[in-house]
């Protein structure tokens, strides 16, 4: 396995981590982690670069992961958490009726992962981050979860553009 795709499923452990045991106000897992008032549309908290490096070092820590691809899971930790609202509102709207709060844990957050990748890393193919998110998907997703995933990643990559300068 590459050391991308090793660093991807890090990072979708991560995130599955704080939906399930979000930091003190930062939501529950009857909303999916999004936070006070996300369920009906309303705005959340957002991670800070702060917030979200004390999670990244507590996890890297308790789960003593390879060094390789330690960098590209920081990059993507952090840039997922801290973009996280303008993210779920793209998936909301990529995803006809399926609210946020509704999918899998798992698809939720290999969708965040992905739509990060398509937004902000230009070195990075939206073929290439959509097959990532499917092969991901197909390890631990459900037996729907590849085709939901590309479906709704390829309706975002086809109506965004990366958004370089918000890196």
């Amino acid at each position: 396995m590459g050391k991308r795709r090793k660093a991807r499923e890090l990072v979708l452990q991560f995130l599955y981590q704080t939906d399930m045991n979000p930091p003190e106000g930062r939501g529950d897992r009857t909303t999916g982690g999004t936070g006070s008032g996300a369920a009906d549309g309303g705005p959340r908290p957002d991670y800070n670069g702060a917030a979200v490096e004390v999670e990244i070092t507590s996890f890297w820590e308790n789960f003593k992961t390879e060094e390789e691809g330690k960098s590209f899971f920081r990059q993507l930790a952090l840039g997922v958490m801290t973009h996280r609202n303008d993210i779920d509102s793209l998936i909301d709207k990529a995803s006809e009726n399926w609210r946020l709060s509704r999918m899998a844990t798992v698809d939720r957050n290999i969708l965040r992962l992905a739509v990060y990748e398509l937004l902000y890393l230009e070195d990075i193919p939206p073929r290439v981050t959509i097959n990532e998110a499917v092969e991901i998907a197909k390890r631990y997703g459900s037996e729907e979860s590849p085709s939901f995933i590309n479906g709704v990643l390829d309706k975002i990559a086809h109506t965004q553009t990366k958004k370089t300068d918000m890196r």
